[in-house]
């Protein structure tokens, strides 16, 4: 129900070229259930119970069906001694045979004892879970993706709303030199510097605008929504709250380290079904078949043509025993054993990899609220710098350099504000991921 109201809340604000209020969590659901990353991953879990159907059936009886129709021209003969036919001394030559034969029967083959079976049987489990386990990885995967974009979306929200509130201020900086310069009170080249910051302000106003169409553009891809939706973040998505430094994650939760010893399981499935080839296989046969045979065409014709009818079947033991294959077996097995090793070796390269992603995520939270901390006390102050000075300006205690310095500062220290914002965020997502934990964001 919840799948279907989002569906519908995006595509009622898409037909109605209306604004959709997208909130972080709104975002990374709706990427999980259209994306098609994660659709894919879904389909590689259906798939994997058809390849566990496929090792299944090995084990299951084989039968088949099966017919042909012969026709001999010229009958093959051999020659046999006469004595058997009261004519000892003599050579016969007879042709054994008719000129036509037709078969058809049914064959059942039924594996009792065949080690690859029995060990594909036993990674069946663990095949599926593989792909259960890389559908979450996926997932996860989506959700890191879509949340860094959500943010760079937002910084470049702010950074447009810095520059416009900035244009509107220099403005009225401009109409108070030129109302100066009208008077005679300043000279034309501080008004022709005035109109030259607003120009230069408009530039990077359009740059912005550029930025954020792209940059939404990058978060709609991401989440597998139609580019042409329009949306809106909502600002409390981005307030800043000291996240929650526990104890250390066991990084052995981790689902990038889970994948990989899952795959080791299935490597050392895959080593003992080719140490099977040392082993003996053992299967039963049976086949009922029915022959017809005549000088004429067989099908629907009755003794009176001379085409008789007769069945015939059999049962039997099929027993396979290997002695020597050229030492291929061993090197198989060789081969198989330095996958599992090297893959151990990546399995340990990853805990250590994790590890630092989790120490990297805590250090960067720290230094980001540092940082944030002093940026808004330096956005206070430029602020307050900015007040004094345009009062000071309008008074005459200060220059227009001044003036156009401290609005430059003001901009510079929101700006840094901003980025550090950004940065904690995404500090923020590196340590929900770094604690296995990104699943709580559509939470």
């Amino acid at each position: 129900m919840k799948r279907i109201f989002l569906i519908c809340l995006f595509t009622i604000g898409l037909s109605a070229g209306a604004q959709t209020t997208l909130t972080l969590k709104d975002a990374v659901t709706y990427a999980l259930q259209n994306k098609a990353d994660a659709k894919k991953a879904k389909l590689e879990v259906e798939n994997s119970e058809y390849k566990i159907q496929e090792v299944r059936s090995r084990a299951l009886p084989q039968i088949s069906a099966n017919g042909n129709l012969t026709y001999n021209p010229i009958i093959q003969t051999t020659v046999i001694d006469g004595a058997g036919f009261g004519q000892p001394g003599t050579t016969i030559q007879a042709a054994f045979g008719q000129k036509w034969t037709s078969t058809a029967g049914l064959s059942l083959t039924q594996a009792i004892f065949d080690q690859s079976v029995f060990t594909g049987l036993r990674a069946a489990r663990s095949t599926r879970e593989f792909y259960q386990i890389n559908d979450q990885l996926t997932e996860e995967q989506v959700i890191e993706r879509v949340a860094n974009n959500y943010y760079s979306v937002y910084v470049q929200q702010e950074r447009l709303a810095l520059l416009d509130s900035n244009y509107v201020n220099t403005t009225k900086v401009r109409d108070i030199v030129k109302g100066q310069f009208d008077n005679g009170l300043a000279k034309k080249i501080d008004l022709d510097r005035i109109v030259v910051k607003m120009s230069n302000i408009d530039t990077e106003r359009q740059q912005i605008k550029n930025q954020i169409a792209l940059q939404e553009n990058a978060l709609k891809f991401y989440m597998g929504m139609p580019i042409e939706t329009q949306i809106v973040l909502p600002k409390e998505e981005f307030e800043v709250v000291p996240a929650a430094l526990t104890e250390e994650p066991n990084i052995e939760n981790r689902t990038e380290y889970l994948l990989l010893k899952k795959q080791e399981e299935l490597l050392v499935f895959n080593k003992k079904a080719v140490q099977a080839g040392y082993y003996p296989t053992l299967s039963l046969t049976a086949g009922y078949n029915y022959i017809g045979q005549g000088p004429e065409f067989p099908w629907f014709a009755k003794p009176d043509k001379g085409v008789y009818w007769s069945d015939f079947s059999s049962i039997g033991l099929n027993l396979h025993v290997p002695i020597f294959t050229g030492f291929g077996t061993r090197a198989k097995v060789r081969q198989a054993d330095v996958q599992i090793r090297s893959l151990q070796e990546d399995i340990k390269d990853t805990k250590l990899s994790l590890d630092l992603d989790y120490r990297n995520a805590i250090t960067q939270i720290n230094n980001n609220l540092v940082t944030i901390e002093n940026q808004k006390e330096n956005m206070r102050l430029a602020t307050e710098i900015l007040s004094n000075t345009k009062n000071n300006y309008l008074q005459g205690l200060a220059s227009l350099t001044d003036l156009l310095d401290a609005e430059n500062a003001s901009l510079e220290a929101q700006n840094n504000y901003t980025r550090a914002v950004l940065n904690y965020k995404i500090a923020e997502i590196s340590l929900i991921k770094s604690k296995g934990e990104l699943k709580s964001l559509t939470k």
